[in-house]
């Protein structure tokens, strides 16, 4: 698949990920979703923080931070049904709990992160 096909089925997921985290009982805020090349430096390259391979150079990740009862949840455990639900929606979808970054949602491209 294309990349632009990638960012839109990608783009059409996002909102059914924050409808069930709003189920599961979470508030949520966003993060970051698309990195800057001119900040982070172009896919493959290393600039600033993240991954030199990762999805938000490609605007196919977005970092959710979610909430319960006003407190920001931080552990990685706290997005795991979450995470687990996503990796269930594509076959390309992949939960950042699975090295250690809870909050990340992201659809593979290209041996993308």
């Amino acid at each position: 698949m294309k990349l632009g096909k990638k960012q839109e089925l990608f783009a059409r997921q996002v909102p059914r990920l924050i409808d069930k985290a709003h189920e599961l009982g979470f508030e949520v805020r966003l993060g970051d979703t698309f990195r800057d090349p001119r900040t982070h430096g172009e896919y493959g390259v290393k600039k600033g923080y993240g991954h030199y391979r990762s999805c938000h150079k490609l605007k196919t990740a977005i970092d959710l931070l979610l909430f319960k009862k006003g407190k920001y949840l931080t552990k990685t455990k706290d997005y795991e049904k979450l995470g687990f639900w996503w990796e269930r929606q594509h076959i390309d979808n992949r939960w950042g709990g699975r090295f250690n970054d809870g909050n990340h949602f992201s659809m593979t491209h290209w041996g993308s992160m």
